[in-house]
């Protein structure tokens, strides 16, 4: 155990990581309640008006996902200089929750506000919370992996229970009850982790790298205040960023049908990129191969998440238009993801370590490669369910089943694991940092989700759109994504024995 904290134990971890992991349950509670309602709430809502809602709805949500977690690079950063670990969840939890209660206003202004907010707020608290996980274990300490499995499935459990919850208030009594409910949630979150730094269970972990930097002043005003002062600031900005969801020129200029959001992401990409080609340059021989495999390992789970979050976007209006769906909405199918999740995190933790223990635990590379062969898997499930369609145009509720079965268990094979070795291949001085790169991979997950939504959408302004037409351009969209996934997954298991090497100690 990390000599930094308590010397107390539960369940063969340290204590540290239970208050975590509610304190993650209930942020991601708040995270996915607020996500499954989103599709549809601009859908049916905001854009109902437009023949394009499917699209205009497609390019809000990529954008928005796109910078949710892009924002995570910077609050990583900024917790590495200045705040330290501890305070960026504070801010971030606070920001977040004003951005769900401020969504529970009916007014469109208030809706691009608050999803800036919740921009803003996860970028300080999402990779701070999971590289805290990673503090409470020594380097080499066996149990991470299991320790990084059991707090994922605390990911789950809100990422369960959210949409029920919140799914079922919003058709109950309207959508803003469900976004309201998300708010309480996150105040929840930072009620449990304020529990546990009083109850000290987290030793001295956490706190400012440098008390003297995070007391520094900048006009009379110490860098503590101004890191809060300036993430106020930037919300207006993002959210007018978010509210220009319209192509730059219409379509007709040089900048073709980007919007600005696909130009940040393309400035940003090509500044990460320099930045990390300024780290491996000044790293040791030894930290440069490593660090190589960590950014290797993010890409592969940039394919993985441009396939998973489609679960938030084009499954849940395939749910709602041709799905024959019985006991939940297609809001609360958002739901089964984490409902897999949590019935196998344990199986599949005491899987590894068993295999551990006897040799046989299957190196990164692998677990990722059969990641990408289950996310093939799960589409291709999905791109046949027409062959079953009623005289509606309806699929049996079974296919979603099945397909989130077969997709959760290609992300127990990548996500948790991959977190676990972002931690162990990073130098620390840059552990933070490259959370939020492997964050990141999400965010431009998310411009492959924007990109593919858009070739899925559907013009018009019937709500009860549906039928064959519509569950032919799913399935046809479903069998290309499994072709490009089963890909992908099988060139990674080829070249597996080549990461091996680089990988070196590292399991």
């Amino acid at each position: 155990m990390n000599s930094n904290t308590s010397s107390q134990e539960l369940f063969g971890h340290p204590k540290g990581l239970f208050y975590l992991f509610f304190a993650e349950l209930w942020e991601r509670f708040s995270f996915y309640g607020m996500r499954a309602l989103l599709m549809l709430y601009m859908v049916n809502e905001i854009f109902k008006a437009l023949s394009e809602r499917d699209a205009a709805a497609a390019i809000v949500y990529a954008s928005y996902g796109s910078l949710v977690y892009a924002s995570t690079v910077i609050g990583g950063r900024v917790a590495d200089k200045i705040l330290g670990m501890r305070a960026s969840i504070f801010l971030g939890g606070i920001l977040m929750a004003i951005g769900h209660f401020v969504l529970a206003i009916e007014n469109d202004i208030a809706f691009f506000l608050a999803l800036a907010f919740i921009v803003v707020g996860n970028g300080f608290f999402k990779p701070n919370i999971s590289t805290f996980v990673g503090s409470l274990y020594e380097e080499g300490d066996v149990r991470k992996d299991a320790g990084f499995t059991i707090f994922y499935m605390g990911i789950n459990i809100g990422g369960f229970a959210a949409p029920l919850l919140c799914g079922w208030l919003a058709v109950s009594y309207g959508w803003h009850y469900g976004f309201g409910l998300a708010g309480i949630g996150m105040l929840l979150g930072l009620i449990f982790f304020w529990n546990g730094i009083q109850k000290n269970v987290f030793g001295n972990l956490g706190l400012p790298p440098n008390i003297d930097i995070y007391n520094k002043e900048y006009f009379g005003i110490p860098q503590k205040i101004w890191v809060p002062v300036l993430a106020f600031f930037v919300t207006p900005i993002i959210a007018y960023v978010l509210a220009s969801y319209k192509a730059i020129g219409g379509g007709n200029t040089i900048f073709g049908d980007q919007n600005y959001v696909n130009l940040i992401f393309k400035v940003i990409g090509v500044g990460i990129v320099v930045y990390l080609a300024m780290i491996l340059y000044k790293a040791t021989l030894e930290e440069r191969k490593k660090l190589f495999v960590a950014i290797l390992i993010t890409f592969f789970m940039t394919i993985f998440w441009g396939v998973h979050e489609l679960s938030g976007s084009v499954i849940t209006l395939f749910a709602d238009r041709n799905v024959e769906l019985s006991f939940m909405n297609a809001s609360q199918t958002n739901s089964l993801n984490s409902l897999v999740i949590i019935i196998l995190s344990i199986p599949i933790s005491l899987l590894w370590s068993y295999l551990s223990k006897r040799g046989l635990n299957p190196r990164t590379p692998y677990k990722f490669g059969l990641g990408l062969v289950f996310a093939g898997l799960s589409f291709y499930v999905l791109s046949i369910s027409g062959n079953s369609a009623n005289e509606s145009g309806m699929v049996p509720f079974a296919y979603l089943i099945i397909m989130y079965f077969i997709l959760s268990i290609g992300e127990l094979f990548m996500s948790p694991v991959g977190l676990s070795k972002i931690t162990d291949l990073s130098p620390k001085r840059i552990i933070s940092f490259m959370m939020g790169i492997w964050f990141l991979s999400s965010a431009f997950a998310f411009q492959i989700v924007g990109f593919i939504s858009k070739q899925l959408s559907i013009e018009s302004t019937d709500a009860n759109i549906g039928g064959f037409d519509t569950l032919s351009i799913y399935t046809n969209g479903f069998g290309l994504i499994a072709k490009y996934a089963l890909g992908a997954g099988l060139i990674i298991l080829v070249c597996s024995p080549l990461i091996k090497k680089l990988m070196g100690k590292v399991h």
